[in-house]
C-alpha cells in the first residue's frame, strides 16, 4: 500500500545521506543517484509496518546491497573520490570559507587512507546518523566489531589529524 506523505517524509529525511553514502560506495554520484531512487522504489513496495521500526537501517542496507548487486553486474573496480556535498553557509568570509574547505579535504583524505570498513562504518555513523545497531545491520557485522571499527577508526584520525582537527565533528 503507498503512503505518500510517509515515503515523502522518508524521501526528505535520508536522500542525500543515501546518494552521499552510494557515491562513496560507487565513485560515481550520478549512479549514486539512480541506486537511491532505486532503494526509494523498493521502499515504496515495502510493507511499512515491517520496515518503519528500523527506516534508516533498511534504507542504508538496501543502498548497499544496491551499490553491491550493481559493482558485481558491471564487474567494475576502483574508486574515484565523490565530490563534495558540503553546503556552503551564506555570510562566512571568503578566507574562512577557504580555511574550512582545506580542513574538510585533510579530514576527507585521511578518512579515504582508513581500512574500507572503517571507512563505511565512520560514514554511516556521521554522515548517515545510524546508530552501531543499525550498522550492524546494515554491514552484516557484530556489533561490538562495528564499535572497534568506529573506535580505531577515529584514534587513528585523531593520530593524524590532532585532536583539534575532529573536536565538534565526531
Amino acid at each position: 500500500m503507498h503512503e505518500p506523505a510517509w515515503i515523502q517524509a522518508a524521501l526528505e529525511r535520508h536522500e542525500r545521506g543515501l546518494i552521499r553514502y552510494a557515491a562513496r560506495l560507487t565513485g560515481d554520484r550520478e549512479l549514486a543517484r539512480e541506486l537511491t531512487q532505486e532503494v526509494f522504489l523498493r521502499l515504496c513496495e515495502a510493507e511499512r509496518s515491517a520496515v518503519e521500526p528500523k527506516l534508516a537501517a533498511w534504507l542504508y542496507a538496501a543502498c548497499r546491497n544496491a551499490a553491491l548487486d550493481h559493482g558485481r553486474r558491471t564487474a567494475r573496480r576502483g574508486r574515484v573520490e565523490s565530490s563534495s556535498m558540503d553546503e556552503h553557509q551564506g555570510g562566512s568570509s571568503a578566507l574562512e570559507e577557504l580555511e574550512t574547505r582545506d580542513e574538510s579535504a585533510r579530514v576527507r583524505a585521511q578518512i579515504e587512507r582508513l581500512p574500507q570498513k572503517q571507512r563505511e562504518a565512520l560514514h554511516l555513523r556521521f554522515a548517515g546518523g545510524l546508530s552501531y545497531r543499525e550498522i550492524a545491520e546494515v554491514t552484516g557485522d557484530t556489533l561490538g566489531n562495528v564499535s572497534w571499527l568506529i573506535h580505531a577508526g577515529l584514534k587513528t584520525l585523531r593520530e593524524r589529524l590532532g585532536a583539534s582537527a575532529l573536536d565538534g565533528r565526531a
